[in-house]
């Protein structure tokens, strides 16, 4: 069994408060207070230190923290295991996706696995936020990248091909670009972590330098732009393909197209056993994408 006072300090730190915490388990805020300095008092070092706006680990709960995360998923992965209940898929799950890709390939995806699964409970958070998947808050993240991030675990779900597009109107204005040094004179689109453009080319893989003729954070903001006539962008096929077909956007220099590195993953914290409802979501994501041809 999980150490209720354990239990208690991943619960204040998940929380973001002691009083967060106390409410989330129906207790005084002074209850869980001495709770927490019983625990401290065991250990012989201070966990947390309190200020009125905010709590900040200490060095001996950071370790602490590190070491409980694991330790908790595997213990709930051996109770389902040897209770049996691993037949039954049930129970909260936590799910973050880019908004963009989320809105147009996730969420389809989600009545038919409700209407399979109806015991799992889904919160489901659509950003393009970094998400830390080693704190607790989320159970799995989409990401599109080259690399899922250290110390997680990561389940291809497809690719992401990306290629270079503007709009026609854009294009009647400036002229294609024939060669990759022409786009030296032409307005480039990107996010603000998009850029340098890793390209796929005659050459091999480059990195093409430049900068956003517009900042944001969001991906739906550059491919409005892209669509309104501001500019070249690379874009993901599952993101432009109905713009590519109906000559909303056009292809430019068809030659080079984003890292084939890149891919779609379902991403978790590492865990001895993959929890069955992890599983359900991520082999679910997987059939919807391959009979759909979503991320053709």
């Amino acid at each position: 069994m999980f150490d209720p006072d354990y239990d208690l300090f991943l619960a204040i730190m998940e929380a973001g408060s002691i009083s967060a915490a106390a409410r989330s388990r129906g207790m005084s805020t002074a209850a869980l207070s001495k709770r927490l300095v019983r625990l401290e008092e065991r250990l012989s070092a201070r966990l947390i230190n309190r200020t009125t706006r905010r709590l900040a680990l200490t060095p001996a709960g950071t370790d602490l923290y590190a070491a409980l995360l694991p330790l908790r998923t595997s213990l709930k992965a051996a109770e389902e295991r040897i209770s049996g209940r691993h037949t039954l898929i049930r129970g909260p799950l936590r799910v973050s996706a880019p908004t963009s890709f989320g809105r147009m390939h996730v969420v389809p995806a989600l009545p038919d696995f409700l209407a399979r699964y109806p015991e799992i409970h889904l919160s489901i958070d659509l950003s393009d936020e970094f998400t830390d998947l080693l704190n607790g808050s989320y159970d799995l993240a989409i990401r599109i990248g080259a690399r899922i991030g250290n110390g997680l675990v990561g389940h291809r779900l497809g690719g992401s091909l990306r290629v270079l597009c503007a709009a026609p109107s854009y294009l009647a204005l400036t002229g294609e670009p024939m060669t990759l040094e022409d786009l030296g004179s032409h307005c480039l689109l990107g996010t603000a972590t998009q850029l340098p453009w890793q390209l796929d080319g005659p050459e091999g893989t480059i990195t093409y330098g430049g900068s956003s003729r517009v900042t944001t954070n969001s991906s739906e903001v550059v491919r409005e732009l892209a669509l309104g006539g501001c500019g070249i962008a690379l874009r993901s096929l599952w993101d432009v393909t109905e713009a590519l077909r109906h000559g909303a956007l056009r292809r430019v220099l068809r030659q080079y197209q984003g890292s084939q590195e890149v891919g779609i993953y379902a991403v978790h914290a590492p865990t001895p056993t993959v929890p069955v409802r992890f599983k359900a979501f991520i082999d679910h994501l997987a059939d919807h994408f391959r009979s759909n041809g979503s991320l053709d």
